[in-house]
């Protein structure tokens, strides 16, 4: 049989017809062809690993690069939206002030029913505090867009018709602008999470691909560490036979002759071993069934 011993399809019948020299020399046929074709193996692996690893190093670059951007732009936006929101509570403060002394002349009404800053509080509450989604984060921010554009023209109107409001249209022009900064560091933002999703995607296949390369490489290279050991073992199996014959050399018929006798293989040994188990687990349940029973009595 030699070298043509391949993995057959046999029935237990012709497992048990192979004898030990045909399948130590097999055994040893196949260390003699690995020690042969593994130093191929592993230079093409080498190279493939070679080839794989400036690539991967740009793929991780790339995807760092690209987070980045999503933490400046997310850090920009937060920025702005801290000091816009400090602004309101400003604001306030001023318009009360204007109101108590008689500077707040001539509002006009269709403003008063906008309700600015009730209404962007309560959108700041909603980003702040709800789980949203992006299309709803960004009907919030549009709906915030339209009330800032609002306020731009009504500042506008309100300065040239009465210059003592001037510190008021200020803030409120300075709070606007920066909710401005905000929502568009969060659109860009929403842009550079859309384009660093595939860059994540794509690092993350790369890195399993050179993990399953490094894999095979040391194992290619275990095994021809080990070929020139398992040649010598099988060779003097073939020669000095497969009873004891040392460290290293256990006796391999051991188990076999023990079936012909008789007794049980390690199959046999290992099912009988479960069986065990398994009835010894049901007294013990039983037992804790029928102590549960007795106290419940």
């Amino acid at each position: 049989m030699g070298a043509n011993f391949r993995r057959l399809n046999m029935d237990a019948n012709g497992l048990l017809a192979v004898t030990p020299d045909e399948l130590a020399q097999a055994l040893l046929d196949r260390r003699i062809l690995l020690k042969e074709q593994l130093p191929t193996v592993i230079r093409t692996l080498e190279a493939e690993e070679q080839n794989l690893t400036p690539k991967v190093n740009r793929s991780v670059t790339n995807h760092k690069q690209a987070n980045q951007v999503v933490s400046q732009l997310k850090g920009e936006r937060d920025k702005a939206q801290i000091v816009a929101r400090s602004l309101i509570s400003k604001v306030k403060e001023h318009r009360e002030l204007l109101v108590k002394s008689g500077g707040m002349v001539n509002l006009d009404p269709d403003w008063k029913k906008e309700k600015l800053f009730e209404e962007l509080d309560e959108i700041e509450e909603n980003i702040q505090t709800s789980a949203l989604d992006h299309k709803a984060e960004k009907k919030m921010i549009e709906r915030r867009k339209r009330l800032i554009l609002q306020n731009e023209k009504w500042l506008k109107e309100r300065r040239d018709s009465n210059p003592e409001m001037a510190g008021y249209i200020d803030s409120r022009r300075e709070m606007s602008h920066q909710f401005t900064i905000a929502n568009k560091a969060h659109r860009d933002m929403i842009k550079a999470v859309e384009k660093a999703q595939p860059l994540h995607e794509k690092k993350i296949a790369m890195e399993a691909e050179i993990r399953d390369v490094r894999r095979q490489l040391d194992r290619a290279k275990e095994l021809l560490s080990q070929s020139d050991q398992a040649i010598e073992h099988w060779q003097r199996r073939l020669k000095d036979g497969y009873s004891e014959l040392g460290l290293g050399f256990p006796d391999l018929l051991k188990d076999m002759i023990q079936v012909q006798n008789g007794g049980d293989s390690s199959f046999a040994k290992k099912r009988n071993k479960n069986k065990q188990n398994h009835a010894k687990r049901n007294r013990g349940n039983e037992q804790k069934s029928s102590h549960s029973r007795g106290e419940e009595e």
